[in-house]
């Protein structure tokens, strides 16, 4: 009986392993790459779809999979470039760039207490053909655009801020004109000069303050609409227009010192003409 037994035993693990590929035989798994989040909204991927990469369309590549979706970084140097970034693996970047052992550049991590002057001649003392920077010389270089763009913003500022305070000025003063004859009867009532200059003054900072609150709201909704644009065209978390709390208070700070100014300038002409000749007569 133990002998029968044995042997079902043995002819049902020869009959199970019919079929099956022999235990030794080891499936190639696809390996992983990670793409950024624009070109997975483009191309429709998401994480754990399979790819094939090439080093030119049409041929045949190897099949990946994809393991991560990499957010972009709020980089200024990037924004305009439209690059689909794709990280993969060392060998499999060689094999389908065909570089071989060669890199465009590279970057070194240095501690705090580290040379870098020295660090870098010693870089560049290495071999021939390549050169070594700091990673803020390059972010300097790569920023200028943006500095001619602030230093022409900064000029469009200057001006409107000129031209606001003219404007207010005249506003100011056809203000005080048709008020002629009420500031002649206070006057003829024994109002001092002082007290309608500080009326006028008064409201002309109210004026100001007003006028200011209204223009960071409406500022603060075109920045809305200005990051909503360019956000979803580029496809970038980058902010392109920001209103900050020292904008604010500087814009509001210099509203009321122009405010206070025009409506000085404009008081004063009035409160130096006597009266009855406020009147017309």
């Amino acid at each position: 009986m133990l002998l029968a037994f044995l042997l079902a035993s043995l002819l049902a693990q020869d009959s199970s392993s019919v079929g099956r590929p022999p235990t030794t035989a080891v499936e190639r798994q696809p390996r992983t790459i990670a793409i950024d989040d624009a070109l997975a909204e483009r191309a429709h991927l998401k994480v754990g779809d399979r790819v094939s990469i090439s080093a030119g369309a049409g041929t045949v590549g190897d099949t990946v999979i994809v393991g991560a979706i990499v957010r972009r970084g709020a980089d200024p140097s990037e924004v305009a470039r439209g690059d689909l970034r794709v990280w993969m693996h060392l060998d499999q970047l060689q094999a389908v760039a065909g570089y071989g052992d060669r890199v465009d550049r590279f970057a070194i991590a240095a501690t705090p207490a580290a040379d870098i002057p020295q660090l870098i001649d010693r870089v560049n003392g290495i071999a021939f053909g390549f050169k070594a920077y700091r990673s803020r010389d390059i972010a300097v270089e790569t920023s200028r655009t943006f500095q001619v763009v602030s230093r022409f913003h900064r000029a469009i500022g200057i001006i409107t801020i000129v031209a606001s305070s003219v404007f207010l000025l005249c506003i100011m003063v056809l203000k005080v004109e048709e008020r002629r004859r009420d500031i002649a009867a206070l006057r003829l009532m024994g109002i001092s000069r002082a007290t309608v200059m500080r009326a006028v003054i008064i409201e002309a900072a109210v004026v100001a303050v007003l006028g200011s609150a209204l223009g960071v709201a409406i500022g603060w909704a075109i920045s809305l609409v200005v990051n909503w644009h360019y956000q979803a065209l580029y496809q970038t978390p980058l902010a392109f227009s920001i209103v900050t709390p020292p904008t604010v208070a500087f814009a509001v700070s210099l509203s009321l010192v122009l405010g206070i100014a025009a409506g000085v300038m404009a008081s004063l002409r009035l409160v130096r003409t006597p009266p009855l000749a406020l009147f017309g007569r």
